[in-house]
């Protein structure tokens, strides 16, 4: 584990509320996208950021989103560098930003790596975000965006996208 300094906890803290241009219900740290924040010996700043997958549209808006509000905070020298190694999962998505998808209508993925303690899953039902049903149907692999699936509650008959587990 890396220490950071002070300032680069803020800058960090700071880069990690942008919001997902995707899904601006989501902070990028809620998405778990943001790897690390450097501030270099002459004071540029560099921001590690993971895409969701690669090629995903999405990460130019991110990079500059970030410039623009390191920038407001009187950061000059800005680099944001696609680091693809740990790739992104669904599992860095925090609970918090679980808890804010359900709540925006969007199916939370499910947990692929085990949290000590948690219980281990045993079905793979997708539950609604409207009733809380797990009787649902896939309607469409893709949605409005390539990370989305589209889905029907056959008990309240809402649709509803579903985050796919990566």
């Amino acid at each position: 584990m890396v220490t950071m300094t002070p300032l680069e906890e803020e800058l960090s803290r700071l880069a990690g509320s942008v919001p997902d241009p995707e899904m601006p219900v989501l902070t990028l740290e809620e998405l778990g996208v943001i790897r690390g924040v450097r501030v270099e010996d002459q004071g540029r700043v560099t921001v590690e950021l993971t895409p969701t997958y690669t090629g995903c549209p999405a990460i130019e808006a991110m990079s500059s989103d970030i410039e623009r509000v390191l920038h407001d905070r009187g950061v000059e020298d800005v680099a944001v560098v696609t680091v693809l190694s740990p790739a992104w999962s669904t599992d860095d998505i925090s609970d918090e930003g679980r808890r804010k998808l359900a709540e925006f209508g969007i199916a939370p993925p499910r947990t692929q790596r085990q949290r000590s303690g948690d219980p281990v899953p045993l079905t793979l039902a997708i539950r609604c975000p409207h009733c809380g049903s797990t009787d649902t149907e896939l309607l469409s692999r893709f949605s409005s965006t390539a990370c989305k699936s589209l889905r029907r509650c056959a008990t309240c008959r809402e649709p509803f996208d579903h985050f796919k587990e990566l």
